[in-house]
């Protein structure tokens, strides 16, 4: 009896540990975040220092504490391609997945429409957060997406590679 008692509790715990470690991973560490115009949506001109905001309506946007690279935004705006015209454009952008609840967001749907063509993706601020830089996405129909990247600096750092001189030094904590 005893056996089978503590192979329940083993059984229990880890269901309940499992189900715990969902939960934080999809939904416990996430939050909303604010709109702030003139401060979300932002791209960077060719050889500016500093990103300029552009305008956007219905913004929706998602973040977490625990990583740099969690943030997702959507927004819709009313600029046509000819107003993009300014702006970096960003190099083989790979949308980073967000969590299925966050509807309007969908990496793969992203991809897609940058694959095709009916999405160009721009740089928006570039370290935002140390080594990570903010990509904004814009669709032929006015949709928009943000996501924050590793950048080549920060890929550096995070998987243990010698950084280098062309890195910016890490802020210390």
């Amino acid at each position: 009896m005893t056996g089978k008692l503590l192979a329940i509790i083993l059984l229990v715990s880890a269901v309940a540990a499992g189900a715990g470690m969902y939960y934080l991973q999809v939904y416990g560490f996430y939050y909303d975040v604010a709109a702030k115009p003139g401060e979300d949506v932002m791209l960077l001109a060719e050889g500016a220092e500093d990103p300029q905001p552009i305008s956007y309506s219905a913004f929706q946007a998602i973040d977490a504490d625990s990583s740099p690279i969690r943030y997702r935004a959507c927004f819709e705006t009313d600029l046509k391609a000819e107003d993009f015209s300014t702006f970096q454009r960003e190099k083989d952008p790979e949308p980073l997945t967000a969590p299925g609840w966050f509807d309007c967001y969908d990496a793969v749907a992203i991809a897609d429409a940058l694959k095709s063509g009916q999405a160009q993706a721009f740089m928006g601020t570039k370290n935002i957060h140390y080594g990570v830089d903010r990509i904004v996405v814009v669709t032929n129909d006015g949709k928009g997406y943000v996501w924050h990247a590793l950048n080549n600096c920060g890929e550096k750092a995070y998987d243990g590679t010698v950084v280098g001189e062309e890195c910016p030094p890490r802020p210390e904590n």
